[in-house]
């Protein structure tokens, strides 16, 4: 620890951002990185803890209770206080793949269980891992590894999203000859299509890594839908390679099947993100609108989290009349509730990237807690007009809690567009039919954590179609799990971390 008093002595300071009116005027990234000497003393603040809870990716109570991919964290803080930045990226680069991705997404379980957080606000982990990636990009040291022997062994990974690059950057380390096979046009998927780009830049900086990827020798082919090609089916995809691992993701959406779904205007927001993303891509972000926009539309998103924020924010840059934001869960409490103590993730009110934006339009938060669709309003044409929504309460019944319409609450609201963003029941099945994987109770691929393998020989699952929808972060820890054991079963023995 370079500085024992730095915990005392310096305050959090978090990178800044774009002013949220000026924002939504473009797609770019809205985050201002501090400058160096700002970094370093935010590095600090780190107390290089006995215990640091930062890094254990422990699973409390349901959430992710530190880093899922176990960073160095104390390490790399203490070597940026000592302007030691390249070695602060070699260690970084020990654990994580891709610390320019998380670095702008993850929602930082790690600074949930700082131990500095006990007592003050934590240390800016994720500032200072994204500090640390773009200055090792802008130096030149992130430069392609080429392995230095090939063991001959042929890998098929299925997916190209945080999980499926993990495990393909792994196993390429290894000596393997690896091909990524993706359905998309483009490679990265939720990664380049389920974020949007004002959140991680697609161009600059997924693109980036998949080009130095390629550089190291891994093949990329995009336009390939194994289990629905008739070219590449399942019993072809195992014939010409060694080994199998699918990380296809669970992006089965859940739906809303309520009186008027049939309603023109309704669609899951993995639809509506993805068609976005595809559309400033292809016209270079000209300002032109997709045909699948909320331009001048009353929109109602239901459901929360980062898809429910991310359809609020690309609403508002499309020009939108209106936006609200459905969530059917309780306005969550301003400071920790006494059932939620440290390590645990923090469950406290706050307003995301897109609430902020939607507050600096509408002058408040577009979130309505406790609130249920009852039915959605199609005029005689089959267009959307609108919701009848309640209130509700949470009532315990039959050993669990269930939604109960307040009575008196019924009103409605007005929409041309809503967009469903109430998370995902699993991957898709057509795949898991023809490789004739078994599934667990949820529908998920049945495949051990720390053994990835499935009931099928040489075929093994990672990331959300195994462990459910999920974070990019906990997706790179299961591409990097399942790279270890696949190299396993194809070697006898690994050195993969």
């Amino acid at each position: 620890m370079g500085k024992p008093t730095g915990f005392k002595e310096i305050a959090r300071k978090k990178d800044s951002e774009t002013a949220p009116l000026e924002r939504i005027r473009h797609w770019r990234e809205f985050k201002i990185h501090s400058d160096e000497k700002e970094r370093q003393s935010q590095g600090a603040r780190c107390m290089d803890c006995g215990t640091p809870f930062c890094m254990t990716g422990h699973i409390v109570s349901g959430m992710a209770s530190g880093c899922p991919v176990n960073n160095l964290i104390p390490e790399w803080n203490d070597l940026i206080f000592r302007n030691r930045w390249k070695e602060a990226l070699e260690r970084l680069h020990k654990t994580n793949n891709f610390p320019e991705f998380t670095g702008r997404v993850c929602p930082a379980p790690c600074e949930g269980s700082c131990v500095l957080g006990v007592i003050a606000p934590p240390v800016t982990i994720k500032d200072n891992e994204c500090a640390i990636t773009d200055r090792g990009w802008a130096e030149g040291w992130v430069v392609p590894r080429q392995p230095e022997k090939r063991t001959g062994k042929k890998v098929a990974i299925v997916g190209s999203g945080p999980a499926g690059l993990a495990c393909a950057d792994q196993l390429n380390q290894a000596g393997h000859h690896v091909t990524v096979f993706e359905r998309e046009d483009r490679i990265g998927g939720l990664l380049m299509y389920g974020i949007p780009n004002m959140k991680l830049e697609k161009e600059e900086v997924v693109q980036r890594r998949v080009n130095l990827m390629a550089e190291e020798g891994i093949v990329f082919k995009t336009g390939v839908n194994i289990g629905h090609d008739s070219e590449w089916t399942a019993q072809k995809i195992r014939s010409e390679f060694d080994a199998v691992v699918l990380c296809c993701g669970a992006t089965f959406g859940r739906d809303l099947p309520i009186e008027g779904r049939d309603a023109k205007g309704i669609h899951l927001a993995m639809e509506f993100l993805t068609e976005n993303t595809r559309h400033q891509l292809d016209h270079r972000f000209n300002g032109s609108n997709p045909s699948l926009n909320a331009k001048d539309k009353d929109v109602v998103v239901i459901g929360g989290g980062d898809t429910g924020t991310d359809c609020v924010g690309t609403s508002l840059r499309h020009g939108c009349r209106s936006v609200v934001q459905l969530e059917i869960m309780p306005k969550p409490p301003l400071e920790r509730a006494s059932d939620n103590p440290w390590p645990e993730w923090p469950k406290v009110y706050k307003m995301d990237y897109g609430q902020e934006e939607a507050a600096a339009v509408q002058g408040q938060d577009p979130r309505h807690y406790l609130t249920q669709t009852k039915r959605f309003l199609k005029d005689d044409d089959g267009n959307l007009t609108g919701l009848e929504i309640c209130g509700i309460e949470w009532v315990h019944e039959n050993g669990r809690y269930m939604p109960k319409e307040k009575e008196g609450t019924t009103r409605t609201i007005p929409a041309q567009l809503v967009l469903l963003a109430m998370g995902f029941l699993g991957p898709e099945q057509q795949i898991l039919q023809q490789f004739a994987l078994e599934t667990d109770s949820r529908s998920n691929v049945k495949a051990e954590h720390e053994k990835y393998t499935t009931n099928v020989p040489g075929v093994f699952a990672a990331g959300d179609m195994r462990r459910g929808q999920s974070l990019v972060v906990w997706a790179i820890n299961e591409g990097r799990g399942a790279a270890r054991e696949c190299d396993r079963f194809l070697m006898g023995v690994t050195n993969l971390p």
